[in-house]
């Protein structure tokens, strides 16, 4: 009697390959773009943390910093507000911010108390977060992030 072998066919095999690199691809490319939603939801943290400091830093001193820099701190010689002002992630996504935004740029216009005193803070979005659209160049104020 001849006894049968029980195995895979070529066929069935380069299938279940097939299906596994399939998977594989679409695991990945759902992993950037989490990835990618992080760095954006990082982005508006960062944003707003900021302007909680520089709020707090106005109701102490009566007018906004002059300067903040990613790196420093947002202090008064009494209390320190931020004790290292955040850069945002990397890479830079979205095709609507000019070159390669790297920094959160900060502007003061205005001063004093009562007075004009004001600030904008610019910062890129890859995609929509919540919101706030995406793949543009936002902007921050004392009254919030500035929706186009």
């Amino acid at each position: 009697m001849k006894q049968e072998k029980k195995a895979f066919t070529l066929i069935e095999l380069l299938v279940v390959i097939a299906i596994i690199g399939l998977l594989s691809t679409l695991s990945v490319l759902a992993l950037n773009q989490a990835r990618a939603r992080a760095r954006d939801t990082k982005r508006i943290s960062d944003v707003r943390q900021i302007q909680t400091a520089l709020e707090l830093y106005y109701n102490e001193v009566g007018d906004y910093p002059t300067s903040v820099a990613p790196g420093t701190s947002i202090k008064t010689s009494n209390n320190t507000y931020l004790a290292t002002v955040p850069t945002p992630p990397t890479p830079v996504d979205g095709d609507g911010c000019p070159g390669t935004q790297p920094e959160y740029t900060y502007a003061k216009t205005g001063s004093g108390q009562g007075g004009t005193a004001s600030y904008t803070i610019k910062y890129c979005l890859g995609a929509d977060v919540n919101t706030v659209p995406g793949n543009s160049m936002q902007t921050a104020t004392p009254a919030g992030i500035v929706l186009p």
